[in-house]
């Protein structure tokens, strides 16, 4: 059985966001039609406190880009983004979600980033999100969402490791993009850790 995991379609990541992903709002439609292809879906949410330990705004004399050593992981400091119970921490308005079975929340915890849908950065806080998917008999995923370089590639890694077939939907991804190839890079050390990947019209017309 398979499932669809949608990573962090939130409007912080969406242009005009606090963290905006360039294009970040065009997965919006793709994800959409991508949903009714498949009767499992989930989808990752970051959730943080606004004390978290990767805002450059909590370390005085540091600047977003600028990285520390946050609970013993080489950690990149961002704006503040995704804090609980905001607007900006909320799904985009026009995604859709009345098939989703479930929502993982992650980054709750201020000492440690995550962005993984699975596990935080040190791999020390568990989502739940592996046993769910297992104990309703999913053995395959697909990965779609924000932001190709870090929650959707980490997310992709972590189901090859929790032993899921894993696909990941290239062009229903955006990156953040610091680096100017590094949307090319996370593609490619997902497909050498196993990953297949996809483009959403193979699933659509041909899946």
């Amino acid at each position: 059985m398979k499932a669809l995991i949608i990573v962090d379609v939130q409007n912080d990541f969406i242009p005009g966001g606090a963290l905006a992903v360039k294009e970040g709002d065009h997965v919006v439609p793709i994800i959409n039609e991508l949903q009714g292809k498949f009767d499992f879906i989930v989808a990752t949410q970051d959730w943080h406190p606004a004390d978290h330990g990767s805002f450059a705004a909590n370390h005085p004399n540091k600047n977003v880009g600028d990285f520390i050593d946050l609970n013993g992981v080489n950690q990149i400091l961002w704006p503040v983004h995704c804090v609980r119970d905001t607007k900006g921490a909320e799904f985009h308005p026009d995604l859709r979600t009345e098939k989703w079975k479930a929502v993982f929340k992650k980054g709750t915890n201020p000492k440690v980033d995550s962005y993984s849908g699975f596990f935080d950065n040190n791999r020390m806080g568990d989502t739940g999100l592996s046993v769910f998917l297992k104990q309703n008999g999913i053995e395959e995923v697909y990965a779609c969402g924000l932001a190709t370089d870090y929650c959707v590639k980490f997310t992709v890694l972590d189901a090859i490791s929790e032993g899921f077939k894993t696909t990941l939907i290239a062009d229903a991804t955006r990156a953040v993009n610091i680096r100017e190839d590094d949307y090319l890079q996370a593609v490619d050390e997902m497909f050498k850790a196993g990953a297949k990947v996809v483009m959403a019209e193979e699933i659509l017309y041909f899946g």
